[in-house]
């Protein structure tokens, strides 16, 4: 199988536009839920970067809040997170600086005099480092504490000001069905007014996601073709070969409809749908995403399936089942994997399937988007007696690899060397981004933080959006809560999933793509 690889010419690298650089006002940083892994794996990293960088301003300031006592142990913590998951070497220069600017406040969120104390100590440390009133208050906490947070915060006048923005970011989930996310909606802008409010989804911080964007628009070559009377199908997947993590209670609560499809997923189909906005600034970008999501009718429950993986073998290590996992109910009807079958009844799509699918303890870990186009109208070359990949003519398929391998491949038909007859085989263009522009430490929240220091809501969800999505969803979630699943599990681990996510595509006469993950 032929490949032919892409990449950067140094020499157009160093001819790059710099651009001006984008550095907010002094401000602080308060991440409630800082001792939690987030905090040391992504958050602190991100920011550490930010500042190798030179992208935040002189004075600044984080806080940790939490409730445990950590003291000055927590910073340490947090340089030794930065270390470890950073790619950051341990005598770095600016490490030292850097680990200067954190502090820790405990702190009892269910207690509304804890907050004066907040915000007395952030007053302190805003004078102390001659920093304004920019906050970014980022909510990393179990999603039963925001409304709490968030009213405290109103109730101490910290959610506004008169000198400097103020911003809450909120983690998924947000909301865990239709009503929930509404009355969460409501009590966030009870406080904060929408342009305050960054509801993050990490996933729109990946290079590969944005480029989905440069891809489709700073491109002459496939936007005239992507459409309904050129393409096929679409096959978005999100597979991961991880289980739960300990994190039993949460996906007890959770499950792979909720963990991923309604948000992540979503995100990158509205990527691959909307229409050109008439810029990228924040509502040009959400409205275009909006319109894709209203487009989509009801999901009818029959293309939608569930599973759950079993005892199993994942990267040559034998596993538990879900049901054994830590904290988990040893009966429990919980789906650890969801596929799906919809449409969007568009000008642009119409008649075009998208299959979603997302699942835990899979047998490789690839965040993929395949885009399949028609096959010629007219097959008018030979079909030998051949085996393997020129057995028959393949259609085309464009491949945009989130993760772990960034980048994107192009499938088309070459005739094969060697033979007389015009028998014809796949080939690849590929292009890779690490070996286009180098590798990154980077994890994706780089750039979510800097927006929303920024005010930059382009990369983070709507209120809108998120009930559209939810609207899809509940119904689907209520039909699986009324009943529960005949045979559980029914995929052993380190598997492609359960059969009837096979048997979804296989009505239309397609199939999941389960080379995921090569590079071509």
């Amino acid at each position: 199988m032929a490949t032919m690889q892409m990449s950067v010419r140094p020499e157009d690298l160093s001819q790059l536009p710099q651009g001006a650089e984008r550095i907010p006002d002094p401000g602080i940083l308060v991440i409630f839920g800082a001792s939690g892994d987030l905090t040391k794996r992504k958050l602190l990293p991100a920011y550490f970067h930010l500042f190798q960088a030179n992208l935040l301003p002189r004075q600044f300031a984080i806080v940790g809040v939490a409730r445990r006592p950590l003291g000055d142990a927590f910073a340490a913590d947090m340089r030794a997170g930065i270390v470890e998951f950073g790619g950051v070497e341990a005598t770095d220069p600016r490490l030292d600086s850097f680990v200067s600017h954190i502090s820790y406040f405990p702190l009892n969120f269910d207690d509304p005099s804890h907050y004066a104390a907040l915000k007395t100590e952030l007053d302190r440390i805003a004078k102390e480092k001659g920093i304004g009133d920019d906050r970014l208050f980022y909510l990393a906490t179990a999603p039963e504490f925001f409304a709490g947070i968030i009213e405290n915060l109103g109730a101490q006048g910290m959610a506004q000001s008169e000198k400097g923005r103020v911003a809450v970011v909120i983690e998924k989930p947000f909301g865990h069905d239709l009503d929930s996310a509404r009355e969460l909606n409501h009590q966030v802008n009870a406080v904060f007014q929408e342009s305050q409010v960054f509801r993050i989804d990490h996933y729109l911080g990946k290079e590969t996601v944005q480029n989905l964007l440069v891809f489709r628009f700073a491109n002459g070559i496939f936007e005239p073709i992507w459409k309904r009377n050129y393409i096929d199908h679409v096959q978005i997947t999100v597979a991961e070969t991880i289980g739960v993590e300990g994190r039993g209670p949460f996906y007890e609560k959770a499950g792979a409809l909720r963990d991923m499809v309604q948000n992540h997923m979503m995100e990158l189909l509205a990527l691959v749908a909307l229409e050109p906005p008439s810029n990228f600034e924040a509502e040009s970008v959400r409205r275009e995403k909006l319109k894709v999501w209203q487009a989509i009718p009801p999901i009818p429950i029959l293309n939608a399936v569930r599973g759950q993986y079993g005892p199993g073998i994942v990267a040559g290590e034998h596993v538990v089942g879900y049901r054994d996992e830590n904290r988990v109910n040893p009966e429990s009807g919980t789906e650890t994997y969801a596929a799906l079958r919809l449409t969007i009844e568009n000008w642009r799509w119409a008649g075009v399937p998208f299959y979603l699918r997302a699942g835990k303890r899979m047998k490789k870990h690839a965040t993929e988007i395949g885009i399949q186009f028609k096959q010629p109208p007219l097959l008018i070359f030979n079909r030998m007696a051949l085996t393997g990949p020129c057995s028959e003519i393949q259609p085309n398929l464009l491949t945009i690899r989130i993760q772990p391998d960034e980048g994107i491949s192009l499938r088309f038909g070459a005739k094969l060397p060697t033979t007389p007859e015009m028998t014809v085989c796949p080939v690849y263009m590929d292009f890779d981004y690490e070996a286009a522009f180098g590798k990154s430490s980077a994890n994706g929240y780089e750039r979510l933080l800097l927006d929303a220091m920024l005010g930059d809501q382009t990369l983070f969800a709507h209120r809108d959006g998120v009930e559209t999505t939810w609207a899809l969803y509940t119904p689907i979630l209520q039909a699986w809560a009324g009943k529960n699943p005949e045979v559980f599990p029914n995929y052993f681990a380190g598997s492609w999933g359960p059969d009837c996510g096979d048997r979804l595509l296989e009505k239309d006469g397609h199939a999941w793509r389960n080379d995921l993950g090569r590079k071509a």
